[in-house]
């Protein structure tokens, strides 16, 4: 079994008004992870997920290239051990 890790991430770039948060809401849980996203007031959009490290490693892969509306420009990721805060994946607003 893997260790869970805690992302936290921030994407910038045309990823507001898109379905930026719907599409990441989807692949975490399509991928059994929890935690939040939420549009930040600079335009760019935050997260942190906990779950096994690749699945977050998927969801970076998919925070990459986002939904076919968005332009990203860059994804910052910060690693941490998970400590189980979330149970499920949300948007925040």
């Amino acid at each position: 079994m893997s260790t869970a890790e805690r992302l936290s991430a921030q994407v910038t770039g045309r990823v507001q008004g898109v379905g930026f948060r719907q599409f990441t809401r989807r692949k975490a849980s399509d991928l059994d992870l929890t935690g939040w996203v939420k549009n930040e007031s600079d335009g760019s959009v935050r997260l942190e997920a906990e779950g096994p490290r690749d699945a977050l490693d998927d969801l970076v892969d998919a925070l990459r290239s986002g939904p076919r509306t968005a332009s990203v420009e860059n994804v910052s990721a910060d690693w941490q051990d998970a400590d189980g805060r979330f149970d499920r994946f949300q948007v925040r607003y």
